[in-house]
């Protein structure tokens, strides 16, 4: 696919994502919206550190929830604007990467997802057990609306464009990151650690860098989240969600920003399509995931590459090719 048939359909795809809200009035379908852009936004940090970096990373409902608490209490307990609980939690964000960072930087595999699995348990059962601040099973209420230029946000509707224009401008910034020295040396960590060590490039300082990337990010969706929905509580942040992620990552396209959004996409409707099915919700989600790794072993972004059906020598141009012969 080149560059002007992907402009195209970039433009394209901005252009449905502003009128689909003015032509469906559904609240909900708006509410689902902007928990997909959430999701992207949050995978899209995911993605800095486990799909570019290889460092797998099973906490990202814990560094989500600090960033919600964070927004929260800033704006509902504390009486201090939305703008200073959205800079506090991208403060949140820049402080658990540190702390996830450095013992990021002796373990790894199994060992790093048990302690980032561990780091987000801890932060739920403190949120829960916390009560004095966090409000404990109770959560937190009455979170004020964003205010823009004095207009309030206090409708889905409205909140929508906002993060829409949000994650538009996060894309742009995480693609460039992608396909800047940052991102081809992310990704020489995960191909090849030593090549990259022996060419003198200091290996901690970005493995600490890409974790910071994720949590800031992570934070970041998580105050989105809290102004999305105007109510807070431990229990939305569980290890579920943590899963979610990943699923979104890997289904998406691991290491790609194009995979991010689709991802976040993909799986934010389907879980809300399955919710119906009850007790059954989880078993058929999972056997929809398990579907998409056999068939789609290199992720829904596979299809666009130039090898996939739709990409440059993909199938459907050869079918189309040898059909003009």
């Amino acid at each position: 696919m080149n560059k002007s048939t992907k402009m195209i359909g970039i433009l394209f795809g901005i252009f449905l994502l502003v009128l689909i809200p003015i032509v469906d009035k559904n609240t909900y379908h708006h509410i689902v919206l902007c928990q997909t852009l959430v999701n992207i936004v949050v995978v899209t940090g995911l993605n800095f550190i486990t799909g570019l970096t290889g460092q797998m990373n099973m906490g990202t409902a814990g560094i989500m929830a600090l960033g919600a608490y964070s927004a929260a209490l800033c704006s509902a307990k504390f009486h201090m604007p939305v703008v200073v609980g959205f800079i506090v939690a991208i403060l949140m964000g820049i402080l658990i990467g540190k702390g996830l960072g450095y013992p990021s930087l002796r373990l790894k595999g199994a060992y790093l997802s048990l302690t980032t699995i561990g780091f987000s348990e801890i932060t739920r059962l403190i949120l829960t057990n916390w009560v004095g601040l966090t409000g404990g099973t109770m959560g937190v209420q009455n979170i004020p609306w964003i205010k823009l230029f004095g207009i309030e946000l206090n409708t889905s509707f409205r909140i929508y464009y906002f993060y829409l224009a949000i994650v538009i401008i996060i894309t742009i910034m995480a693609y460039r990151i992608v396909h800047s020295k940052w991102g081809r040396v992310f990704k020489a960590i995960r191909d090849n650690v030593e090549a990259v060590e022996s060419c003198g490039i200091d290996i901690a300082q970005m493995k600490i860098l890409a974790f910071t990337l994720a949590t800031i990010l992570g934070c970041f969706g998580g105050a989105m989240y809290t102004h999305m929905m105007g109510y807070i509580n431990p229990t939305t942040f569980v290890q579920d969600l943590s899963a979610n992620y990943l699923a979104m990552m890997m289904i998406g396209g691991i290491g790609t920003v194009g995979g991010n959004v689709i991802g976040g996409a993909v799986i934010t409707i389907l879980l809300e399509f399955l919710r119906f099915m009850e007790s059954y919700y989880w078993l058929v989600f999972s056997v929809i995931a398990l579907l998409f790794a056999i068939f789609l072993p290199n992720s829904i972004v596979s299809l666009f590459t130039h090898t996939g059906p739709f990409g440059k020598f993909g199938l459907v141009k050869r079918l189309c090719k040898k059909e003009g012969e």
